[in-house]
């Protein structure tokens, strides 16, 4: 009899909600209490979402309800905490994942409920799946994506390179990047050389 295969679950196929997701919908203003409701999509298709609640104000936490494989309905709260930011503006926040108890940024639905990565031992990202030569390959190209978004904003309408004679914080970070990526990408075009023909 044919063995049988068995596809992981992929961290990068399901549903996810993240505290920079919730900043940018303007959900984490300080000291604030928010109610709306997220949508996900694929190829233009919406394929769910969910309710949820955020509440900044006394004992933090983020209430999630949503209905799991068509008829159950769930509605659970989880805690958010908080550190001081090491810019000294504001506040960093996470989720406290409510089955590892771990301080996380973003939360996966692999199952039933929003969970810390850890809760899901049998799900991996997509490039765990990757065989070596896979991985070299899609270390490259991330490199050179990640150069070309930068370059797009260097060379953007009314980017400023310098302002009052020096060189902007904006654009010594973007050089600072590029040189950082310039170096990765030799590298791991070397290694991949070096691996391929040896």
């Amino acid at each position: 009899m044919p063995k049988q295969y068995t596809f992981p679950t992929l961290f990068d196929e399901v549903k996810q909600v993240s505290i920079t997701k919730l900043k940018e919908f303007g959900y984490m203003e300080p000291d604030s209490f928010r109610s709306g409701r997220l949508f996900w999509s694929r190829n233009g298709q919406e394929i769910g979402s969910i309710n949820l609640t955020v509440n900044l104000i006394d004992a933090p936490y983020t209430e999630f309800s949503y209905t799991y494989n068509k008829d159950v309905e769930i509605n659970y709260k989880i805690e958010l905490t908080s550190i001081n930011s090491n810019l000294g503006k504001g506040k960093i926040w996470y989720f406290v994942c409510p089955q590892t108890g771990k301080r996380c940024r973003k939360l996966y639905n692999a199952g039933k409920y929003f969970l810390h990565r850890d809760a899901y031992p049998n799900a991996m990202y997509e490039t765990q799946t990757y065989s070596k030569y896979g991985r070299m390959i899609d270390k490259v190209c991330k490199v050179l994506h990640g150069s070309d978004k930068l370059y797009e904003e260097l060379y953007s309408k009314h980017f400023k390179t310098h302002y009052a004679g020096k060189p902007t914080k904006r654009y010594k970070r973007i050089l600072r990047k590029l040189e950082y990526n310039e170096k990765n990408h030799d590298q791991a075009l070397s290694t991949f050389k070096h691996e391929l023909y040896k």
